[in-house]
């Protein structure tokens, strides 16, 4: 088998190779390589000891020195290489308590989490598949490199890595594997924040999102998403839906772009629900106010996972939003976008059509003719400058000083009544018309 190796890996190799070192490209730029994927960067794994590697190139930063890796910067570009090794006792779910380097490839190939990322590959050798990858590929399976138990007991984060690329890629996780997934899923407590939410925001980013449900039935979100764990079985009696709170997330995650913000939206938008439900005489359920919670849901979770600020508000603000429903009017529209803001309503508008989709037949068409009708006046009301925000607004703070306006609540209350004005007539922002108005109002 021939892969296509970058120029500058291949730079890599050949210098390591040319000084009596052996060095392949690894993990998963191999297994993205074998099925016709771009990979996102390309690590290499050599028998050369790091203080050898820094020696023999220009370039180098010693981003996990303790582990064996330096990154070798070729132009702008930066490529992981790291030393064969071999992972001592693990003593916490996370890190091996020391690291042993070694000269013998398949000892480095061990080590690793799934038989898919344990080939390795360079120009000379070609393919080194000792674990069985390119049957697992074949086959489309995810499974562990040797014993699932050993390799999830050394770093709980593979549990999740597992559902991950089984989403990533549609492959099942083999049986032994996921068993093995399943016992020591509440091992995942052990794992940071930071790294679960690489992992999940990996998941639901994927071409597979619902296979967030796999990591409910095998327990995982059990111990790192309960809030997931609450919807599962919560019914929703009414002519506008056809699943229960989960199945309908799953659907709606599906209905939208791969985005993190909106399939975080959609993960989140309905947490509420279970919460808020409450059902009439007639046998109807009903669950006023669940955006709002929803909405708290979601920023306790962000902010637990360690999301960034810009993250969490922006995702948030979508929640707040999500079953926000207006008649399709230029009035409305404009003053939507002036709620949520004009450079996130297109996502509005993304969250509410997967929403809908994602629910009953009932009224789905009209709701459907409504975002899109909506969709056209937002773009109507950009192409034509129509004020929404206050920085739109012709007169300014500084205009109604000249008026003899002082400074203080009153002076914020009329701008806000002026932009109210221009939102639903648009013909009204301009500086004479709106100074006019204020002077007629206040007497002046």
């Amino acid at each position: 088998m021939k892969i296509e190796l970058p120029r500058k890996v291949i730079m890599i190799i050949n210098n390591l190779q040319l000084h009596g070192y052996e060095a392949f490209a690894v993990g998963g730029c191999v297994r993205d390589s074998i099925l016709c994927r771009r990979p996102e960067d390309w690590d290499i794994t050599t028998s050369a000891k790091p203080e050898e590697i820094k020696r023999l190139f220009r370039r180098t930063v010693d981003t996990g020195i303790e582990h064996g890796t330096v990154t070798v910067m070729i132009g702008k570009d930066g490529f992981e290489v790291t030393t064969y090794r071999v992972d001592g006792q693990y003593e916490d779910s996370r890190h091996p308590k020391e690291v042993t380097f070694t000269t013998n490839l398949e000892e480095d190939l061990r080590r690793r989490d799934f038989t898919i990322n344990a080939m390795a590959y360079n120009d000379e050798i070609r393919l080194v598949d000792v674990f069985g990858g390119m049957q697992d590929l074949n086959h489309h399976l995810i499974r562990c490199v040797g014993d699932p138990m050993e390799r999830f007991s050394e770093d709980a984060l593979r549990i999740l890595r597992a559902v991950r690329f089984s989403a990533q890629l549609a492959f099942p996780i083999e049986k032994n594997t996921a068993e093995a997934v399943r016992t020591l899923a509440p091992t995942l407590k052990n794992i940071s924040a930071e790294r679960i939410q690489v992992e999940l925001v990996k998941l639901l980013t994927s071409n597979h999102p619902e296979l967030i449900q796999d990591a409910y039935e095998l327990g995982i979100t059990k111990v790192i998403l309960p809030e997931w764990d609450a919807m599962v079985g919560v019914e929703q009696n009414t002519r506008h839906h056809r699943y229960d709170v989960a199945d309908h997330t799953l659907h709606a995650l599906k209905n939208v772009k791969k985005d993190k913000i909106l399939r975080l939206t959609m993960l989140f938008h309905d947490m509420g629900k279970p919460a808020m439900k409450t059902t009439d005489e007639k046998g109807v359920d009903h669950f006023k106010g669940h955006a709002l919670v929803s909405e708290e849901i979601a920023r306790k979770v962000l902010r637990r996972l360690k999301f960034d600020n810009e993250t969490v508000k922006t995702v948030t603000r979508l929640v707040c939003y999500h079953d926000y429903r207006i008649e399709a009017t230029p009035q409305n529209v404009r003053r939507a976008m002036n709620r949520i803001g004009v450079e996130l309503f297109p996502y509005y508008l993304a969250v509410r059509m997967a929403d809908v989709k994602a629910q009953s037949p009932y009224k789905r068409r009209a709701k459907i003719e409504n975002i899109v009708a909506m969709r056209e006046l937002y773009q109507e009301a950009l192409i034509n400058d129509q004020c929404v925000t206050l920085r739109q607004l012709k007169v300014s703070g500084r205009d109604l000083l000249k008026l003899g306006m002082k400074p203080g609540k009153q002076m914020g209350d009329i701008l806000n009544e002026l932009l109210e004005l221009v939102i639903d007539e648009p013909e009204m922002n301009e500086k004479e018309k709106l100074c006019n108005y204020v002077k007629e109002k206040l007497g002046i």
